[in-house]
C-alpha cells in the first residue's frame, strides 16, 4: 500500500490512496458492509454511487457465515463481488457495544446471533481479517464510552498500545496492510500520546478510534487536534465511525483522510433524505404532490427517475421499496460533498467550501 499527499489547503490535504485492489482518492467517505453487503445496495449501485473503498465488519463475518468460508468463497472481493479497495474493522465496536468482559488476553462477550460465548484477542482478530483478505486491517482496540474516568480511558489506551504489538506481531499477510489505532477518549494529552506512541510502532496507517460515540462536536474536534499533529504526514489517517457532513468536514480540515459510517443508507431506512439544502424526512404531506427530484442538482439514479411524491408514496405505502432508491441517493450525495472537498483542497479553498456547505445546510427552507 502507498500513500501520497497531493495538495493542502490550510490543514486539509488531497491524497491519493493505492491498495492491491485500486486507488482511492482522499479525502473518501467509505459505505459500510457490515456483513459482507452495504444494506438495500449492490456492488454496481456501490460503483454508480462513486464509492472507491467499502468497509465490512469483522466481527458479524467471523460468526455468520465464518471468516474460511468467507476465504473458501474468494475472500471479501469475491464473496462480496466487490474488484476494489475493502477495509475491514476488528469488531472492537461491536464488542464495546455488547459490554464484553475485558481482560489482558482479550475480550469475552455473547454472541448476538445464538448467545455462545465468544473469545477476541488481538491474534484472533487477525487470524480472522487475514482470511477475509481485505486491503487494509486494524489492530484490535479497547474501546470506551464516553465520558469516562482520566484513569479508566488511561488503562483502555495503554492497553490498546499492548494489544497492537500482539496484532503487528500475528499479521503475516503481505498483500495485506495493518493499520494501528489510537484512543484517549477527550483527554487532548491522552490523544497525543497515544498517537505518539503508536506511530512508534510504524504501523502503515493510522485509525482514530473512540470518538462518535455520543461525544459532542466541540470535544471530538479537541481529540483530533491533538491527535492529528502526531501522526506521520506519509500515512492514512482514518477517523472511524464519522459520517455526518458537519463532522466529516470538521475533520477534514483537521487533516483526516478516510472515513466511515452507516449514516447515510441508516437514514435512507428511516425515510431521512441527505441534501445540501438541508435533510429532511420525505413522509412530509407537503411532498405527496411534489413532482420535483429529492436535490434538482444532484446527478444521482435517484434524483433522474423519481419524484418526492413518488418516493413518499413508496415510503408510506411500500416501505421496503422506498429504501433503495433513498439510499442510492443519501450515499451518492455524501460521497460528492467528499469530491467537492477533494476540489476545493486543490484549489486552495477548503476553508470557503466548508463554510458554503455548512451555512447552505443550516439556513436551508426544507
Amino acid at each position: 500500500m502507498n500513500f501520497v499527499e497531493l495538495a493542502t489547503s490550510a490543514k486539509a490535504r488531497r491524497g491519493r490512496l493505492e491498495t492491491p485492489h485500486g486507488t482511492v482518492e482522499t479525502p473518501a467517505f467509505m459505505a459500510v458492509g457490515t456483513r459482507g453487503a452495504v444494506r438495500m445496495l449492490d456492488s454496481r449501485d456501490l460503483a454508480e454511487a462513486g464509492s472507491e473503498m467499502v468497509l465490512a465488519n469483522t466481527y458479524h463475518l467471523m460468526l455468520r457465515p465464518g471468516a474460511e468460508v468467507v476465504a473458501d468463497l474468494g475472500g471479501l472481493h469475491g464473496f462480496m463481488g466487490w474488484p476494489g479497495p475493502l477495509l475491514t474493522d476488528s469488531g472492537g465496536y461491536q464488542v464495546f457495544s455488547l459490554e464484553p468482559e475485558i481482560t489482558e488476553d482479550g475480550a469475552r462477550f455473547r454472541s448476538t446471533y445464538d448467545g455462545n460465548s465468544i473469545s477476541m484477542t488481538p491474534e484472533e482478530s487477525m487470524r480472522v481479517q487475514q482470511l477475509l483478505g481485505a486491503d487494509i486491517a486494524m489492530v484490535f482496540d479497547e474501546l470506551l464510552g464516553l465520558p469516562a474516568a482520566r484513569d479508566i480511558v488511561c488503562a483502555a489506551m495503554e492497553r490498546t498500545l499492548r494489544w497492537s504489538q500482539r496484532a503487528q506481531a500475528a499479521h503475516t499477510r503481505e498483500d495485506q496492510s495493518l493499520f494501528g489505532i489510537c484512543q484517549g477518549g477527550v483527554d487532548p494529552d491522552l490523544r497525543a500520546e497515544s498517537a505518539r506512541r503508536t506511530s512508534e510502532l510504524g504501523f502503515v496507517g493510522y485509525g482514530i478510534g473512540g470518538l462518535s460515540v455520543g461525544e459532542p462536536s466541540r470535544d471530538r474536534d479537541i481529540a483530533l487536534d491533538a491527535c492529528i499533529p502526531e501522526l506521520p504526514r506519509a500515512a492514512p489517517r482514518y477517523v472511524m465511525g464519522l459520517g455526518d457532513t458537519e463532522g466529516v468536514l470538521a475533520a477534514v480540515a483537521r487533516g483526516a483522510d478516510l472515513f466511515d459510517c452507516v449514516w447515510p443508507t441508516r437514514l435512507a431506512r428511516h425515510g431521512k433524505v441527505l441534501s445540501a439544502t438541508g435533510d429532511f424526512s420525505i413522509r412530509r404531506a407537503e411532498f405527496a404532490s411534489d413532482d420535483t427530484p429529492l436535490d434538482p442538482d444532484c446527478a444521482c439514479r435517484t434524483c433522474a427517475v423519481y419524484s418526492r411524491g413518488h418516493l413518499r408514496h413508496l415510503r408510506l405505502s411500500e416501505k421496503m421499496s422506498s429504501m433503495r432508491p433513498l439510499s442510492i441517493h443519501n450515499l451518492y450525495y455524501t460521497l460528492e460533498v467528499m469530491a467537492g472537498a477533494r476540489r476545493a483542497i486543490e484549489e486552495g479553498s477548503f476553508g470557503a467550501f466548508r463554510s458554503g456547505i455548512v451555512e447552505a445546510r443550516a439556513s436551508g427552507v426544507q
